[in-house]
């Protein structure tokens, strides 16, 4: 019985082979060659707080802005200041759970695109302390030549905090 078990070989479920297929439509990691593979790329970076996949949205010359209502200012930073604000979110939560919702405005052509459209996110820092924000994000976004990949160039946070 176990030689046979040794020459048939088996499968175990609980180790399935890793697929390896590039065109794998249900994969959840996009590759950047379109506007709506970025916001899937950003909803998947926030769910499963990777900053790694986050980075790669981010262009060199990015430029993130949001009104600082308690200053009666807009406050600016670049991709520096982005990466270390989200990496700590992200290892100050627990749990994100972002949703994009209905585009408001979409101005698209070959190499660049504004978008306009809103979300909601649910930050659970502890199971007693949960923040849910809803708002609007205005995203420029480039195509870069070589690569064909899109990727964020301007953030707008158009919500009101």
């Amino acid at each position: 019985m176990i030689v046979l078990l040794l020459f048939t070989g088996c499968k175990n479920p609980f180790a399935p082979s890793l697929d390896e297929s590039s065109n794998n439509p249900s994969s959840t990691i996009s590759d950047q060659k379109t506007i709506d593979g970025v916001f899937q790329n950003f909803q998947y970076a926030y769910t499963f707080r990777d900053t790694i996949i986050y980075g790669n949205l981010i262009d060199e010359n990015f430029i993130f802005t949001y009104r600082d209502y308690d200053q009666g200012v807009d406050v600016s930073w670049g991709r520096d200041e982005e990466m270390k604000t989200t990496y700590g979110l992200f290892q100050n939560s627990q749990r994100l759970d972002l949703i994009w919702n209905n585009i408001v405005l979409s101005t698209i052509d070959s190499s660049s695109a504004n978008i306009v459209r809103g979300f909601n996110l649910t930050i659970t820092f502890s199971p007693t302390d949960i923040e849910r924000l809803d708002g609007r994000v205005n995203m420029t976004l480039t195509k870069n030549p070589q690569t064909s990949k899109w990727l964020i160039t301007r953030w707008i946070d158009e919500s009101n905090f």
